[in-house]
């Protein structure tokens, strides 16, 4: 089952990157998402992503596994800063990193 989740993990690092570096006026139905807020959809992408990742059980440390998931967001924010209907924003981090942490909590009590 491991492999399926690494193949969801890969799959959603590739959509994610792609949803966050396109103009949000280019995503289809993005209006479907208006009830949440910015902040809430990083928290709940990242959430998703980290446990996705914890359930794929890489070879390597959940530790290090979490450090690549929010160097991920830091790297979609750097690239947020140059791009030309992106911004970089502190609180998009620091909702990214609420999810790493919830889901790093959720499977640190479930084992």
């Amino acid at each position: 089952m491991s492999k399926a989740y690494k193949l969801i993990f890969f799959l959603s690092i590739f959509v994610i990157f792609y949803f966050s570096v396109v103009p949000a006026s280019d995503i289809p139905n993005i209006a479907a998402l208006s009830f949440l807020t910015d902040k809430a959809i990083h928290f709940l992408i990242f959430l998703y992503l980290s446990s996705i990742g914890l359930l794929s059980r890489f070879k390597f440390s959940n530790i290090y596994l979490l450090i690549a998931i929010f160097s991920f967001g830091l790297l979609i924010e750097i690239i947020h800063f140059y791009h030309p209907y992106r911004y970089f924003e502190f609180a998009d981090l620091a909702a990214n990193s609420l999810g790493i942490l919830l889901a790093s909590f959720i499977f640190q009590k479930k084992d």
